[in-house]
């Protein structure tokens, strides 16, 4: 990998940075209120419109390479940051809200920027760490997700999702034609529930009942208890709301990006009535260099579904995979009005279909 790309991945960290950019600019013009947007339109204005004008990344670290790569200290470090970075934002912000006196415009776009931010912080970070061995990462990956309230994701991302992706009994992958307001609920609620049923039955295998000390939803979610206790008697009840619904639209933006690396790719089911193995065919890919080193090259993901411990600095751009026409923060805010989504990826799909098929 280029030295300059391996340094590039620091951007990564202008993103907690808009939160206190937009504090600093809601003092600077006297207008807190449409300056609790600014991380908003930063990620969802700015960022895509840089994208498109900045192009495209697809080269791939040669294979030679790719061991010694991942191997790198420098890279493993960069994530392991971001759960100080995380927590030191949450407090700051949450405190900052509580003192602000914004209206309720301003509110709703700070806690809603704060959301994005921990989505794209907190949990793209935490699916990062939770696929590598050893312990410290995956402690690290489940700490940043209850700093949000979806440490569920921690079990069924790994025993459930990537078993099931792209099939039917995966409730993070998108049906053809289904809407991201009917996807979105959905998803949440089920792979909430499905998360304490698969830690059930692990602890069911090993003779143990749920109940068990040794339940990891029930240590996760111990921990962001402490938290939103923590947060009620520092903040009051203004600290505590502010964590709760900063961790539901953090949850919601995640799986608004699941909808977007899914929608309508199927996985074909053999005459034995098993699925065929996941490939990098069965994810959307996108090589939009800027909005990939923001996101550890989670655009990559066809390659992470095929190879899902690889790090992300040697996830490979496939062109063979169905190719998104943006990076993730342009297709989120198209995935946000159904019917253009549809317009503009139905036919995507379609294309792609005949073209595996053919």
């Amino acid at each position: 990998m280029r030295p300059g790309k391996a340094l590039a991945f620091l951007l990564v960290f202008i993103v907690p940075a808009l939160m206190p950019a937009a504090a600093w600019l809601a003092e600077a013009t006297g207008r807190p209120d449409l300056m609790a947007w600014f991380p908003l339109f930063f990620l969802f204005v700015f960022l895509p419109a840089l994208d498109y004008l900045l192009g495209h990344d697809p080269e791939n670290v040669p294979a030679g390479l790719e061991r010694e790569t991942a191997q790198r200290r420098w890279f493993k470090a960069l994530t392991l940051a971001c759960l100080p970075v995380q927590l030191a934002l949450l407090a700051w912000s949450g405190h900052w809200l509580v003192h602000a006196g914004l209206g309720p415009a301003g509110v709703a776009g700070w806690l809603l920027s704060q959301g994005v931010v921990g989505g794209i912080l907190a949990i793209n970070t935490a699916h990062e760490l939770i696929h590598k061995d050893g312990r410290l990462e995956p402690l690290a990956g489940g700490a940043l997700l209850a700093s949000v309230g979806y440490h569920g994701f921690k079990i069924e991302h790994l025993r459930g999702h990537h078993v099931h992706v792209s099939t039917p009994e995966d409730a993070s992958s998108a049906r053809y034609g289904q809407s991201l307001w009917h996807f979105l609920p959905r998803a949440m609620w089920r792979n909430t529930l499905n998360a304490w049923r698969l830690e059930a039955a692990r602890l069911r295998g090993l003779g143990l009942p749920a109940a068990h000390w040794r339940n990891e939803m029930g240590a996760w979610t111990l921990l962001w208890l402490l938290f939103a206790v923590a947060f009620a008697l520092w903040l009051g009840p203004a600290g505590l709301a502010f964590f709760l619904l900063q961790g539901l639209f953090a949850a919601g933006s995640l799986e608004i990006i699941n909808y977007i690396e899914h929608y309508g790719l199927e996985r074909r089911r053999g005459p034995d009535g098993r699925y065929e193995r996941t490939t990098h065919l069965h994810s959307w890919n996108s090589d939009y260099a800027l909005s990939n080193l923001l996101l550890f090259q989670l655009q990559r993901h066809s390659d992470h579904h095929a190879f899902p411990k690889r790090r992300y600095p040697i996830l490979r751009h496939h062109a063979d995979s169905p190719q998104l026409p943006g990076g993730y923060s342009a297709m989120f805010v198209l995935a946000l009005v159904p019917p253009l989504w549809h317009r503009v990826i139905d036919p995507r799909v379609r294309r792609f279909r005949e073209h595996a098929t053919g």
